[in-house]
């Protein structure tokens, strides 16, 4: 039997796309038989991150990782997050020689920015440090893969993305009493999203914003025309998308954003920027529309088949995600010896 542990910075009960991802692939990973021992800020103390207490620190150490890790003797090691347990699981295993793969999930030398003035290229020179030593470092897109190629980063394997359609699909529309069309923002409410980038687009009809987040109350005083829903899950989430007319999507610091194919599977065409995520899953498409100006892009979404947002949709599955770690994470196990990194 393969055994796989993860480590990761963002677990349940968090809610955003590194947690869906990891979770659909732990299911998948248990449906085929494996067993996996996720590691998380649950295993430890915890402290507030600053400016965003929602999201708990873990006060983790490399003697604990290595302890778990003898415990538990993996097959595999996987380190899904640069932050403190992804810190103490990457040097508990170049402490014991063991190999390891890791992922890149957010973007977060832009995300910093949004923050504090961090230059990027600093930021950056941490990440690529950080993923130096794994034998793979899996990245959700290809255009993805490309830039981090550009600024250096090396072993790179594009990671797909998957959508429950158990969840997603085409729903009964909930009765929103809104002047039509609508336009949707499913997100986390933060800085780092640019969702005042969609709300102040001159647009017909109404718009719609499903989650929560630290700027939530903000933006509810600030835009009093825009009908907030707060956060969202299960089939009421799947009846929100399928309310919509057009998913817009304004990030500009994600990576993939698997609230993109969550839409298409509801069969609603989506408008974005020229970014990674929907460079990948739009691009060359009648799925939706991407363009530097967004408001362009949402008003040449309407005109769009729900059909072929359907369709796009199917080319994405938990399955395809889970295929790809297991064939990079075992390939990782036969690597002759291990780089050696600090």
């Amino acid at each position: 039997m393969n055994r796989f542990l993860i480590a990761t910075d963002a677990w349940q009960p968090q809610v955003n796309g590194v947690v869906r991802t990891l979770s659909s692939l732990c299911d998948q990973l248990r449906d085929r038989g494996a067993e996996v021992r996720v590691v998380s800020p649950l295993d430890f103390r915890t402290v507030a991150c600053p400016t965003y207490p929602e999201i708990r620190l873990a006060l983790a150490s490399a003697d604990r990782l290595g302890q778990i890790i003898d415990e538990f003797q993996p097959t595999a090691i996987h380190i899904a997050t640069e932050g403190p347990v992804g810190l103490a699981a990457r040097r508990a295993a170049l402490r014991s020689g063991r190999r390891f793969t890791t992922s890149f999930h957010t973007r977060f030398p832009e995300y910093l920015r949004k923050r504090a003035p961090i230059p990027e290229s600093l930021t950056y020179g941490f990440l690529r440090r950080f993923h130096a030593p794994a034998s793979a470092c899996l990245v959700p897109t290809e255009s993805m893969r490309r830039k981090l190629v550009d600024l250096g980063f090396r072993n790179l394997v594009t990671w797909t993305r998957g959508v429950d359609r158990r969840q997603f699909h085409p729903a009964e529309p909930i009765a929103l009493n809104l002047p039509g069309p609508i336009f949707l923002t499913v997100s986390r409410i933060a800085p780092e999203k640019n969702i005042e980038a969609f709300l102040d687009l001159d647009l017909p009809g109404s718009k719609l914003v499903v989650g929560d987040g630290p700027m939530l109350p903000e933006l509810m005083r600030r835009y009093p025309h825009v009908h907030f829903a707060g956060a969202q899950t299960g089939e009421a989430l799947a009846r929100y998308y399928a309310s919509a007319d057009v998913f817009v999507f304004p990030s500009k610091t994600d990576t993939f954003g698997i609230v993109l194919i969550e839409a298409l599977a509801c069969g609603v065409p989506v408008a974005a920027y020229p970014e990674p995520g929907p460079i990948d899953v739009i691009a060359g498409s009648n799925a939706g529309r991407i363009s530097t100006d967004l408001r362009e892009a949402c008003l040449a979404a309407l005109s769009l088949q729900r059909s072929d947002a359907l369709e796009r949709s199917k080319a994405y599955s938990w399955e395809a995600c889970a295929d790809v770690f297991l064939q990079t994470s075992l390939e990782a196990q036969a690597e002759p010896a291990l780089r050696l990194a600090s």
